[in-house]
C-alpha cells in the first residue's frame, strides 16, 4: 500500500477533500511551519522553500491571518498561493490591548500539550484558561507537569489537575528523559499535529527536545536540537527561550508547533469552551430558584449551596465568574465595534448621497 507523501507533512482527509484532481495537477500543496515577518517558510513533499510573505495574501487577506500549521495550494512557477485551505481546527489567544482582537496560535492541530512545571508556576486558574481556550477550538487537550523533582507531592498536583474536567489527560513527566516522554506518543504519531503552550521556563524547548529528531543552525552552526535556559532563581520565572512560532518533526512521525512562553493569557470570544469546562456549575445554576440568579448571595441559589458544601470549589467557582465576565466584556466591546461599523457605513452612504444631490441635483 503506498502512503500518500503528504501524509508525512500532516495531511489528512478533511484536507484531501477540499482540493480537486485539478488543483492537483496545476498547483502543488504546502504548509506553513514557521514565518518571520517578510517571509514564510513552507514545507513540501520535495522540502522546505522560502517565499516572500507577500505571496500568500489571498482573498484581500492580510498576512497576519496565516497560521503555523496552515495548507496552501502554490502555483508551481512563481509560489505564489492560488487558496489556503479551510483549516480543520484554529487556535487564537485575544492579543493585547483593549481591543477584541484574535492572535492566531496554530491552525490544524488535533492535540494541544498545556505544558506547567510543579513549582510556583503551577496554578488551576491558569490551567483553566488554557483549558477553555483549547475546548472552544474543538482540539483535545492534554496537561503535561514538568520538573516533578520540585514538589513534594507531583502525584497530588496531577490529581489537582485531573479534578479540573472530568478524562481530562494529566502525564507526569521529567521533559529531559526521552523515555518518560514517550508517554505523549500516541498523540503525535505520523499524520497528527500538536502543541505545545506554557509560561516560559516550564520545559517546553526541553520537552521539545526529547520529543523530536532534528537539527537547527544558529550562526553557521549545526546542533542538535532547541536552545534551553533555566528558570530564575527566587521566583521560578521562566526566561523566553522560543521567541517565534516553528514547526518541528517529532519522532513519532508527527509535527509540533512549539509557541513562546505566555506572560498573561487572555481569552478571546470563547463562550463555548468556558461553558463546556464548568458544564457542572452551569447545571447547578439551572436549579437555582428564580431564572435571574445572580449567584451571588441570591436567594434560593443552588450554586451558592453547592459551594457551601463543598459539592463546588469555592476557587473555580470564583474563575468561573471571572472567566464569564471576560466573555461579557468581549461580547459588548465587540456590539460597540460593529455598532461603530454600521454608523461608519452609514455615514459614508449619506456623504455619497449628498455629493450626488449637490452634483445633479437630485
Amino acid at each position: 500500500m503506498n502512503r500518500n507523501p503528504l501524509n508525512e507533512l500532516g495531511w489528512q482527509p478533511f484536507f484531501e477533500q477540499q482540493v480537486s484532481e485539478l488543483e492537483f495537477d496545476s498547483c502543488f500543496v504546502a504548509r506553513v511551519c514557521a514565518h518571520h515577518g517578510s517571509h514564510v517558510i513552507l514545507m513540501t513533499v520535495d522540502g522546505e522553500i522560502q517565499v516572500a510573505s507577500s505571496l500568500l495574501e489571498v482573498e484581500k487577506q492580510e498576512f497576519s491571518t496565516v497560521a503555523g500549521g496552515d495548507w496552501f495550494l502554490l502555483d508551481p512557477k512563481d509560489h505564489r498561493a492560488q487558496r489556503r485551505l479551510d483549516r480543520k481546527t484554529e487556535l487564537a489567544r485575544k492579543a493585547a490591548g483593549e481591543k477584541v482582537k484574535p492572535q492566531l496560535i496554530a491552525a490544524n492541530v488535533d492535540a494541544v500539550f498545556v505544558v506547567t512545571s510543579c513549582n510556583q508556576d503551577f496554578n488551576l486558574s491558569r490551567i483553566e484558561r488554557y483549558l477553555a481556550l483549547i475546548l472552544d477550538s474543538g482540539v483535545t487537550p492534554v496537561v503535561v507537569l514538568t520538573k516533578a523533582d520540585l514538589h513534594d507531592d507531583p502525584v497530588g498536583l496531577s490529581q489537582l489537575a485531573q479534578s479540573l474536567r472530568p478524562g481530562l489527560i494529566v502525564e507526569t513527566l521529567d521533559a529531559r528523559d526521552p523515555e518518560q516522554v514517550k508517554t505523549l506518543e500516541p498523540w503525535c504519531g505520523v499524520g497528527s499535529s500538536v502543541a505545545l503552550l506554557g509560561s516560559s521556563g516550564v520545559g517546553k524547548s526541553t520537552l521539545t527536545n526529547s520529543m523530536g529528531d532534528f537539527k537547527i543552525e544558529t550562526q553557521g552552526i549545526e546542533t542538535q536540537g532547541i536552545e534551553t535556559q533555566g528558570i530564575r532563581s527566587g521566583d521560578d520565572k521562566g526566561r523566553h527561550t522560543t521567541t517565534a512560532r516553528s514547526m518541528h518533526r517529532l519522532s513519532a512521525g508527527g509535527w509540533l508547533i512549539d509557541n513562546p512562553g505566555i506572560r498573561e493569557l487572555q481569552l478571546p470570544a470563547c463562550e463555548e469552551g468556558v461553558a463546556e469546562l464548568f458544564d457542572d456549575i452551569i447545571e447547578f445554576g439551572h436549579q437555582c430558584k428564580f431564572r435571574d440568579c445572580s449567584h451571588i448571595g441570591d436567594d434560593g441559589c443552588a450554586i451558592a449551596a453547592a459551594v457551601e458544601s463543598g459539592e463546588i470549589d469555592q476557587r473555580r467557582f470564583v474563575n468561573y465568574q471571572k472567566l464569564q465576565a471576560e466573555q461579557a466584556h468581549n461580547a459588548a466591546t465587540l456590539a460597540e465595534r460593529r455598532a461603530k461599523f454600521r454608523k461608519f457605513g452609514r455615514d459614508c452612504k449619506k456623504i455619497m448621497e449628498d455629493k450626488k444631490t449637490r452634483k445633479y441635483g437630485r
